[in-house]
């Protein structure tokens, strides 16, 4: 008996440590004691990455009290320390050589004309952040009518947070970007008419998360394209099979997902196949998609060992790109790795010289993330907009189905690049409004010179962006009189065809035409239940009046009978109520959770 207390106290003690939490805090400067904002701080153990916030501070949870991290930033030598959470951390960067820096610019995710960055910037909560997104705030409709954003197919953010949430752990915030979590359900598709690109429809109701306010839906769809008459691909499949790939959720999982791809391919396509790992190189030279058993069987072979030369790898993939380029075709480099580039080039600056050199040659770049502690988002997710196509994360067997076979085309073919969005809001009607998702990188914002630059868009693809606007007195009253004849907002289009420099432009005009939200198709009402499980997620002080119980009924109300990624949802859901109700418990926290 005495013996068995013994290890139920030894037990309750293990399982105590383990829960523990720890805060390491600190400042970056440079040599001079300046300090410097938006470090970049990869947490090795994790893998996760934050940033110093707006005066050079930081404040990093830990599950344990020494922990191993990196600060890194465009211009200066990066430190590596072994940090004691006990201990406040004053880290001093040092400058490189002005011949070891680099030109780099942020690029934006959404952006609105003539508002000022020093404007966004009294958008920051407080000193100590390292959060790398910023959610939109609300923008008066007066001052700075027209807003912009970015379009693309990525949906990476869904799959990991329920890679995250499925692991009973908590979602680091920076992990959720909104409009990808929508982008994942691919909602409201409608067929363009005619010879048109896209179809844009719009929808004017309540914001289920703050009566007082209105939510806009703008829902875009892409041609599809006839599978019989896609043109021939040239594709290189860039493997990383270095040691850090020998888990069960890597490079089998990546074996699996190729093999379902292969499945789909016709004689007239073709396959080279680059690995990076213990070994580097070209493993299948250029073979016609006819030749699967050929294919398959090199996919099959390989397995993981060595370090993780990326560098060398990509420089490869895109060399035989080139080398078997197909005009008018679709030429692609399809990247499947955990992010970990740790001989040759490493940093996200360097990354991106890399690639931006390579997407004027006309070969898309798609990547697939997988596995766990070390999967670098941010890395892969910058590749992905360089390299001019998609990234999606693939945390299991069911979502590489999703992602190569049931949504082949979307992912693989596009049929516009660079496209961008530009909404002009009737001040008439809208006082304020505020992007839902579509958030910008801190050191986009405070970068005078960031950019933003459109995406690609896929085959048969459809996206709901959501704009929750506070409405003028005017709107109220055209709601009440049933008006319908003004002008809500000017929605213009900018875009290319693939591989061409010609700039093309879609109109749309949305008129005022109000629908009360019990009465929207239920598709409105499942995209409005994930835009505030997200919110939730990021702890959004946007999002008021409801709890998880009224997203999680909001969902079920509206999932559709054979729909299972909306049923799976339901269950992620819940799962997350219960997993931040038990934080909550424990911090005492007077969040909304």
């Amino acid at each position: 008996m005495k013996a068995a207390c013994h290890i139920a106290i030894f037990l309750f003690l293990s399982l105590s440590v383990y829960a523990q939490q720890f805060y390491v805090r600190g400042e970056v400067t440079d040599e001079a004691g300046n300090i410097l904002q938006n470090v970049v701080i990869l947490q090795h153990k994790t893998g996760y990455v934050f940033r110093s916030g707006s005066a050079g501070t930081f404040g990093i949870l830990s599950n344990q009290q020494i922990d191993t991290f990196s600060f890194s930033m465009q211009g200066y030598r990066t430190e590596r320390l072994l940090v004691n959470a006990d201990n406040y951390l004053r880290v001093k960067m040092k400058l490189l050589p002005a011949s070891a820096t680099h030109a780099h610019r942020d690029k934006l995710s959404s952006v609105t004309k003539d508002l000022e960055k020093e404007v966004q910037k009294t958008w920051f909560t407080g000193d100590e952040t390292y959060a790398s997104l910023l959610e939109n705030n609300f923008i008066a409709a007066k001052l700075f009518p027209s807003t912009g954003l970015a379009l693309n197919v990525d949906r990476a953010s869904y799959s990991n947070i329920r890679r995250f949430i499925t692991l009973n752990s908590l979602v680091p915030p920076d992990a959720v970007r909104i409009e990808e979590m929508l982008n994942y359900f691919n909602l409201s598709y409608h067929e363009p008419q005619g010879g048109d690109l896209f179809h844009i429809k719009t929808t004017l109701t309540a914001c289920p998360w703050n009566t007082d306010n209105q939510l806009y839906y703008i829902n875009l769809s892409s041609k599809k394209l006839n599978l019989d008459t896609l043109p021939p691909s040239n594709l290189v499949f860039l493997i990383d099979v270095s040691g850090s790939m020998d888990m069960p959720n890597r490079l089998p999982l990546l074996k699996s997902a190729f093999r379902l791809l292969v499945n789909n391919l016709r004689d007239k396509d073709s396959v080279t196949i680059v690995v990076y790992g213990g070994v580097t190189g070209v493993m299948l030279n250029c073979t016609s998609g006819g030749e699967k058993e050929k294919i398959l069987k090199v996919i099959d072979e390989l397995e993981p060992g060595g370090n993780t030369p990326g560098e060398s790898g990509i420089r490869i993939a895109y060399r035989e790109a080139r080398n078997h380029f197909i005009k008018e075709g679709n030429n692609r480099v399809i990247l499947a790795t955990d992010g970990d580039f740790n001989v040759g080039l490493k940093t996200e600056e360097e990354l991106d010289e890399l690639i931006t050199k390579q997407k004027d040659l006309g070969v898309y770049l798609t990547c697939l993330g997988v596995g766990m502690g070390n999967y670098k988002d941010s890395k892969i997710q910058l590749l992905a907009e360089r390299g001019n196509g998609n990234f999606a994360y693939l945390d299991n067997y069911k979502e590489a189905e999703k992602v190569l076979l049931k949504e082949f085309t979307q992912t693989l073919y596009a049929v516009a690049d660079n496209v961008y969005m530009e909404m002009d809001f009737n001040p008439e009607y809208v006082k304020e409004y505020r992007l839902v998702g579509f958030d910008n990188k801190v050191g986009a914002l405070r970068d005078s010179l960031a950019a933003i630059e459109g995406g690609e868009i896929g085959s048969g693809y459809s996206m709901l962006a959501l704009v929750e606007i506070v409405p003028t007195e005017i709107n109220k009253g055209a709601i009440k009189d049933n008006f319908t004849t003004g002008k809500l907002a000017e929605i213009k289009l900018q875009y290319q065809y693939p591989n061409s420099p010609k700039q093309h432009l879609f109109k749309y005009t949305s008129h005022f035409a109000y629908i009360p939200f019990t009465e929207l198709d239920k598709s409105y009402h499942f995209s409005a239940a994930v835009a505030m499980f997200g919110s939730f997620l990021r702890n959004s002080p946007f999002v008021k009046e409801v709890g998880w119980n009224e997203i999680i009924t909001m969902a079920q109300n509206s999932c559709g009978a054979n729909d299972l990624l909306q049923k799976e949802f339901i269950t992620l859901v819940q799962q997350a109520k219960t997993l931040y109700s038990k934080v909550k418990k424990k911090k005492g926290s007077g969040s909304q959770w």
